[in-house]
């Protein structure tokens, strides 16, 4: 078993879904955590489930609050090895055409710059660290075109290059920086998805599910214990010549749709 034990690791968006699995695999693996997310309530859940785990409740799309976020789990853990740049959001579905630059814009401003600046002010901390690890998530739209979701896989597109250019910058300092591509996310999002494209064809949900996963090689969705596992991994001394790497999880993907 891979293990983590020491590591002191901040995770973004870390209350639920791909980031609470995250959390939940290197505490299990020996580390410290500090989680940061907007949703208050599952913070104080994950409180009860994980009590060693430090939160806060921290946009990161403000970029004062993002500063005084990364300072405060610095100081919580004592300093950084393990930076998870989980936080993002999913943006309006529309065409180029039809897009409010308004929702352009915020998609950009969380996604790419809220991320740049929590890395811009974890790098110090993690210079300092004896083998620090920088994980991004991007994800399949991050591969491929995706149509009606601009703003989205704009900026997972950019993360690509944000995480190349990490691991150019931060490998004399001994920083590994890695991109992970994550598919379609098995859980509660991805039925309500589906259930909402059944309403709109008059097909099941069943028959919107096989057409969803038609374009895969591995026909199930992403399990994020599995995304958990290969953060672990990559965040691991296994992991020690990985870097600039953008590694999918996806099934065998041919598509993003």
């Amino acid at each position: 078993m891979t293990t983590s034990t020491g590591l002191r690791v901040l995770v973004t968006a870390g209350a639920g879904g791909i980031g609470r699995a995250i959390t939940e695999a290197f505490v299990a693996a020996g580390a410290s955590a500090y989680v940061c997310d907007i949703d208050a309530a599952a913070l104080q859940q994950m409180q009860v489930n994980l009590p060693g785990v430090v939160t806060s409740v921290c946009d990161i799309a403000d970029r004062a609050a993002a500063s005084r976020m990364v300072a405060d789990a610095v100081s919580a853990l004592g300093g950084l090895d393990v930076l998870i740049n989980n936080a993002g959001i999913a943006g309006p579905t529309a065409s180029v055409e039809e897009m409010d630059p308004d929702a352009w814009e915020a998609v950009l401003r969380l996604n790419l710059t809220g991320t740049f600046i929590v890395t811009q002010q974890a790098i110090p901390f993690l210079k300092q660290s004896r083998a620090g690890v920088i994980l991004i998530m991007s994800s399949l739209a991050g591969r491929f075109g995706y149509p009606n979701r601009s703003p989205y896989a704009t900026t997972k597109w950019g993360l690509i290059g944000f995480t190349k250019t990490l691991s150019r910058e931060l490998g004399e300092f001994g920083i590994r920086v890695n991109a992970i591509l994550p598919g379609a996310v098995g859980g509660p999002r991805i039925q309500q998805v589906l259930a909402g494209r059944a309403s709109a064809s008059g097909r099941s949900i069943a028959q919107e599910e096989a057409a969803a996963l038609a374009n895969q090689s591995i026909r199930h969705f992403v399990n994020p214990e599995d995304i958990a596992a290969l953060a672990v991994f990559l965040a691991s001394d296994a992991g020690r010549s990985i870097s600039g790497q953008m590694i999918p999880i996806d099934g065998d993907s041919q598509s993003a749709s």
